[in-house]
């Protein structure tokens, strides 16, 4: 079989079994990348479909016409794969391309401890078992100046499960101009809702006072949330209450002030001028009694949902049986326990990659720029200053300086930029104004080298 890939299937018998179709070479390199059983199954897929299109009287089927649909599903299967790509794109945090980058040292170290056993819960001092996080947890609340924290997995899984524990069945007050949608679809209301807590909706969209809040309170009430807009901005005829305040009203009323801030931002190294985006200490410190935010945002670690405040708000949290679901391995624990060292240390913007990437001196792009464009001579590659996002849904439509490199040839942008996400590895860049370009802030200085080889292979 695949002599004559022109072949045509005249009766549905004529079509090749599976193992068979399965064997033919053009399909070696997946059964190595993918293993057989997945091209076995794409393969019994296809055929079943073309089978379908002949019974029901479509054009005639030819083997060339089964390879092609069994590679393409293939193709389309090994670029589902997660891999390493270069993120081009001008976005620091990108969610889609895996939020922050974690440092080669970080990984390194959190997988010597994983590739073998651990003391994850174990007492070394005494013999026995011991408590999970128990240093992580220290060391996440010396950061934030709080009295007490804890991981979980994420942080919408933080706010579920303060709610869930906190305000079960009882009222929680939120303003209606923090009734956000979060990626992926999730809403802020649907998780108070399915936490068990009854959602208040108090004031307007555009203006919330401290009397909106006072005025909601009744004896059912147990919660104030109060939501970071970081994905979206208001201006105009606006109104929001400060944190302040609304810890002095639930001090007042005995109620608990719960901020969830998203971002996870500590501080912004010297010279970053960025604006509106409250950072945790200041939340900690205007009152909030718990305060959540995620691990792989502007804090710049791994995937996890970080709670700090009130030792006793903390201790029931960690009781919930719901706490053990949404857990976090010993993965998580490690580079969070470096990250957070970090922090403490204050060498965060030296550590870790993101404010590597942020701190990035405009001239040091513009020599890497200029020595890609002269490495690729002949081809129509500009340079032109652009601006960077940090992303991660924070400081919304707020840039820092930066600098693309620019390609322009036959295919239009969109093609362009489609044949440097099929390179190996995928670059993935943006079109803006109708150009095709590569923003070298998100790029390291290690991929530069990568980044000719790719700009001389596409566009000649």
């Amino acid at each position: 079989m695949g002599a004559d890939s022109s072949r045509e299937f005249t009766g549905l018998r004529d079509f090749p079994s599976v193992e068979v179709f399965s064997g033919i070479p053009q399909l070696s390199p997946y059964v190595e990348t993918l293993t057989r059983p997945v091209v076995v199954e794409v393969v019994k897929r296809v055929i079943a479909d073309y089978k379908e299109k002949f019974s029901s009287g479509g054009k005639t089927v030819t083997e060339n016409n089964l390879i092609r649909g069994v590679v393409s599903e293939l193709n389309r299967l090994t670029l589902q794969q997660l891999m390493p790509v270069v993120n081009g794109t001008g976005i620091v945090i990108h969610t889609n391309l895996g939020r922050a980058p974690i440092s080669e040292e970080m990984i390194h170290n959190a997988m010597e401890m994983a590739s073998g056993y651990s003391n994850l819960e174990f007492d070394l001092a005494g013999g026995k078992r011991g408590k999970r996080g128990v240093l992580v947890e220290r060391l996440l609340a010396l950061m934030c100046g709080a009295d007490s924290g804890t991981i979980v997995n994420n942080n919408a899984a933080a706010l579920f499960v303060i709610l869930n524990t906190l305000a079960y069945r009882k009222e929680v007050l939120i303003s209606r101009g923090e009734l956000v949608q979060i990626g992926g679809g999730f809403r802020i209301p649907d998780i108070m809702r399915k936490s068990g807590v009854k959602l208040v909706e108090i004031g307007t969209t555009n203006r919330t006072s401290l009397a909106d809040y006072a005025d909601a309170v009744t004896d059912r009430t147990r919660m104030i949330l109060k939501v970071h807009r970081s994905n979206f901005t208001q201006a105009g005829f606006v109104e929001e209450t400060s944190l302040q305040d609304l810890s002095a009203l639930c001090r007042e009323k005995k109620l608990i002030l719960t901020h969830d801030l998203g971002s996870g931002l500590m501080s912004f190294p010297p010279g970053i001028a960025i604006a509106d985006e409250p950072d945790v200490l200041s939340s900690v410190r205007a009152g909030a009694d718990l305060t959540c935010f995620s691990g792989d945002k502007l804090l710049g670690g791994a995937q996890a949902g970080l709670i700090v405040g009130t030792s006793d708000l903390i201790a029931s949290i960690k009781k919930n049986p719901l706490f053990r679901t949404i857990r976090c391995d010993k993965l998580i624990f490690s580079i969070s326990t470096q990250v957070f060292m970090s922090y403490l240390r204050g060498t965060q913007f030296l550590d870790i990659p993101i404010w590597r990437m942020i701190t990035v001196p405009e001239a040091e792009l513009k020599k890497r720029g200029e020595a890609i464009r002269a490495a690729c001579p002949g081809l129509d590659i500009v340079l032109r200053a652009t601006g960077a996002y940090l992303g991660g849904g924070s400081t919304p439509g707020q840039t820092i300086p930066s600098l693309a490199v620019v390609m322009r040839s036959s295919l239009a942008p969109n093609t362009l930029a489609g044949h440097f996400r099929k390179y190996t590895p995928p670059i993935v860049g943006r079109v803006e104004n109708d150009d095709f370009l590569l923003d070298l802030r998100t790029i390291p200085p290690d991929k530069d080298a990568l980044l000719i080889q790719a700009i001389r292979e596409i566009l000649r």
